[in-house]
């Protein structure tokens, strides 16, 4: 959004300051040269995260050098420019939307073909990695578990596994296809779930590692019931 461009510029400001008191970098040849290097590190990163594949680069240096010469003599207003690009980063989340959703039914679809899959009446799926004999929570429960959260396309965004510390919470602390899946495990146990966006987070998605509308795969383990 347009907010995050402004903070963009506030930090493309602090970067110049602090890159004047450093040593000038050893493949550039002076100190313009390395935060014009900098600033374009940061506007090809603010691209890349804003989901833009392409770009005209010799427009967007003519638009760099047409502010930076302050004569007022643009292609586009200032204003027009910020219409036309919130319209444009909209139409491309809409985009974005609609892809996630479909990619996410159709993993759906293929996943409770496999042998071992159980889906739920809600549509949770999940099948076991290892049996425990132990009791089962209760939605009034807190649970202690490891976990390794990640997207359809294998992108890993959280997992207890990786920090090597389990983590506790209560059962109906958490989105709706754990506090199902939860009940359904036994101390001990070890499953894998996918889990529809709908029982997910759904159109508001999670931060910047979840898009909206993302289908889930987790690996469960429940260490215990507190």
């Amino acid at each position: 959004d347009m907010d995050s461009k402004s903070q963009l510029q506030i930090l493309i400001f602090c970067l110049f300051m602090f890159f004047s008191s450093l040593v000038i970098a050893q493949d550039l040849t002076n100190r313009v040269d390395s935060v014009s290097y900098s600033l374009g590190l940061m506007l090809g990163n603010n691209i890349k995260k804003d989901g833009i594949k392409e770009v005209n680069q010799e427009i967007v240096a003519k638009a760099i050098e047409d502010v930076m010469q302050d004569d007022g003599d643009y292609k586009i207003t200032r204003q027009a420019a910020k219409i036309y690009y919130t319209n444009y980063m909209t139409a491309l989340k809409k985009e974005k939307t609609k892809a996630a959703r479909a990619d996410g039914e159709a993993y759906l679809l293929k996943n409770a073909t496999k042998k071992g899959v159980i889906t739920t009446a809600s549509g949770l799926q999940y099948e076991v990695m290892k049996k425990g004999v132990g009791p089962m929570p209760t939605a009034k429960d807190k649970v202690e578990v490891h976990y390794h959260g990640t997207l359809i396309d294998g992108t890993v965004f959280d997992s207890s596994v990786d920090r090597g510390k389990t983590i506790s919470f209560p059962v109906m602390g958490v989105i709706k296809g754990w506090q199902e899946a939860l009940q359904l495990m036994h101390v001990g146990d070890k499953l894998k779930l996918t889990i529809p966006q709908s029982l997910a987070y759904g159109k508001r998605g999670a931060g910047a590692n979840i898009p909206p509308y993302s289908t889930l795969v987790f690996e469960v383990e429940l260490f215990g019931i507190q």
